[in-house]
């Protein structure tokens, strides 16, 4: 499947047209809070031949998120598998919008679509979402899906630097708990 729709979304493979907003979102320091440093263009355009690889090999990936009304692309959401160095393994589910979009309900709608995707068309049994201690939205827009925290499974990101960014909490859902 190359994208999903919403009511006012559309998730979608990348275009070329994507790698300048998508920079941009990168280089805000607002957008990479709880993300660690702001990204050079270099960086950012490699991650879209990441995403794209991704999804080419494995059928599901990021998606780039437009609004449906202008065409906008106002950043991503999508599945990622876990990496090795996590002390749990599973598929993640994500989102990363540009501020001009945050608190329209946008993160939400999108996670939702991408998670019938999880359960319905990959038929996966459970998904994850792991977000730093501090990141309170993106822990807001996860209890909005449904999924539960046990504060047991809070852990330190291997992958993030000694600070801020590595107490790290961990939510789950079933697809049980979706239906």
């Amino acid at each position: 499947m190359t994208s999903l729709r919403t009511d006012r979304l559309v998730l979608r493979r990348w275009r070329d047209s994507d790698l300048a907003p998508w920079a941009a979102m990168n280089a805000d320091p607002q957008v990479r809070e709880h993300l660690g440093d702001p990204l050079t263009r270099e960086q950012s355009d490699a991650s879209v031949a990441r995403f794209e690889a991704d999804f080419d090999r494995r059928g599901f990936g990021w998606w780039a998120v437009e609004v449906r009304a202008t065409g906008e692309f106002i950043g991503f959401a999508g599945l990622d598998e876990l990496g090795e160095d996590m002390p749990f393994t599973g598929v993640e589910i994500g989102w990363r919008l540009a501020r001009p979009a945050w608190g329209r309900g946008y993160a939400t709608e999108a996670a939702r679509a991408v998670l019938a995707h999880a359960f319905d068309t990959l038929g996966l049994a459970e998904v994850l979402a792991v977000t730093t201690a501090a990141n309170v939205r993106s822990q807001a827009v996860m209890r909005r899906l449904g999924m539960t925290r046990d504060p047991v499974n809070d852990f330190d990101d291997p992958t993030a630097p000694a600070g801020p960014l590595r107490p790290s909490v961990l939510f789950r859902i079933t697809r049980d708990q979706a239906a």
